[in-house]
């Protein structure tokens, strides 16, 4: 509790500290250390404070998790256990050191974190949190003390370190194509502006390239590439390492981690949209990442991007462990029935939007405000090239497969991504249609789940509504839950 409490006030208040110790001038350092014994002194008696406030345990009766805390302020804190969403159990390196563990529970109701037990030890930890989340009847019936070991049950999959690798090398090319081109656009305006204020001539700038300047250039271009791809598989290697999946009774087990361990147990009924992504390299090598995403009460946007605390990520599974994953949560194998196809529509608005406004735009700035974007205009073409494609791909991959059980949607133009969603989890449904989409039937259609959005835009809206008014039905007259 002391190392928690001084890493939040580190976090909380280094810029000032560095401030202060960089002013601060040589005759006060024994200022300094007695300022900082009683920093220690005060961190010491906050942190016990806060372990002798803090108690947690299960009322039985009322079927609540009870959390009491504070140190001036009490606080009591009732979870009803049938609103939990997701326990996890995380061990960075102080908690390595020291032997414990951190408990973290997560609702629906809640923005983050609904409670933290900063230090509780595994076996405790292993029972608690099997009896926040497995609330079936025939659990009742079972000791939570007396179930099989971690280390005997078989994972379900475990990505291994290959694996890790490959989704590391094929993964975030959208941020690398971002840093190269601004560091291919920086050294081209430092070239420039040395001509400019003749700092250097044409003819040595031409005699420079002779010479292998530009050789110089691409190397430094290189290196800079491998860098962004090596950082970020660095970061993949050791966020998800001896990543698995355990199915216990009910639940699953998902454990990763290098340095800071996490243990995450999800009960898969409460997932609200299951997605998987994967791009030409990663289908070549059969890697992919798969997301699950859970209910949240925070404000969602469109498509699902809401805060990533309720999503569980699995890089590196292959098709077969995909499928595995899937059979846990839905109990049934995937099928895809009906498709839909967007408008020729949907083509137009992404050339409109992406290659007409943005080269107007760029064209205007040339000719009318500053002449110096016209050295830019050369890259317009690649630019044409670039996001041509990108709009041809995202409308081939771009489709809404329906079947009885299972709403999956297909998109992306590189990352092609399909996203699950059951029809009994639907929790509204929006449709729009502009009155000039009217004469040709076109409409859109964005279905709300407690995990966010999922929505098809451009589709044939006599279609669609038929199709809608038989999800209302599935809704209302489904006995399944959806958390």
């Amino acid at each position: 509790m002391f190392a928690d409490t001084l890493q939040k006030f580190l976090r909380a208040s280094w810029a000032p500290l560095v401030i202060m110790i960089y002013r601060m001038p040589s005759d006060a350092l024994l200022y300094m250390v007695l300022g900082t014994i009683v920093i220690f002194l005060l961190i010491g008696v906050v942190a016990y404070l806060r372990y002798r406030n803090f108690t947690f345990f299960l009322d039985e009766d009322k079927q609540e998790f009870v959390i009491h805390s504070g140190i001036l302020s009490k606080k009591r804190l009732s979870i009803g256990l049938d609103k939990i969403q997701q326990v996890s159990i995380n061990q960075n390196i102080i908690q390595k050191l020291i032997g414990v563990y951190s408990l973290d529970v997560d609702t629906a109701g809640s923005g983050g974190k609904e409670v933290g037990i900063r230090a509780i030890d595994h076996n405790s930890a292993q029972i608690l949190k099997a009896r926040l989340l497995e609330r079936e009847t025939e659990r009742s019936e079972t000791d939570p003390t007396s179930e099989v070991p971690e280390e005997n049950i078989k994972p379900i999959i475990k990505i291994s370190l290959a694996s890790l690798l490959k989704v590391g090398i094929t993964s975030n090319y959208g941020r690398s194509l971002g840093i190269l081109i601004a560091f291919f656009f920086t050294i081209y305006d430092n070239v420039r502006d040395f001509v400019q204020n003749e700092m250097l001539s044409e003819e040595q700038i031409e005699q420079y390239i002779v010479r292998g300047t530009m050789l110089g250039f691409m190397t430094v271009f290189f290196i800079l590439f491998a860098l962004t791809f090596l950082i970020n598989l660095i970061r993949t290697v050791i966020r998800y390492f001896d990543l698995e999946v355990v199915k216990q009774r009910n639940s699953l087990l998902i454990s990763y981690g290098l340095f800071a361990k996490k243990n995450t147990l999800l009960n898969p009924k409460k997932a609200q949209i299951v997605s998987y992504s994967q791009n030409f390299f990663q289908q070549k090598m059969n890697v992919l990442k798969m997301k699950i995403k859970q209910a949240s009460s925070q404000e969602v946007k469109q498509d699902g991007k809401k805060n990533e605390s309720s999503v569980i990520e699995i890089p590196g599974a292959n098709t077969t462990e995909r499928d595995n994953i899937l059979q846990v949560i839905y109990d049934k194998t995937i099928e895809k029935g009906k498709t839909f196809n967007p408008n020729y529509r949907y083509i137009f608005r992404g050339i409109y939007f992406g290659l007409i406004i943005p080269i107007v735009i760029v064209l205007f700035l040339g000719f009318f405000v500053n002449e110096e974007i016209k050295t830019y205009f050369p890259f317009i073409g690649l630019y044409v090239l670039v996001i041509g494609l990108l709009i041809y791909f995202g409308f081939k991959n771009y489709r809404l497969f329906v079947h009885s059980d299972f709403i999956i949607k297909k998109r992306g133009a590189w990352d092609v991504e399909h996203q699950i969603i059951e029809p009994h989890k639907i929790q509204g449904i929006t449709t729009k249609q502009y009155f000039w989409h009217k004469r040709s039937d076109v409409g859109h259609i964005i279905l709300h789940t407690a995990g966010g959005d999922l929505s098809f835009r451009f589709a044939n809206f006599s279609q669609i509504n038929k199709q809608i008014n038989y999800w209302l039905y599935q809704v209302e007259t489904s006995d399944k839950h959806w958390m």
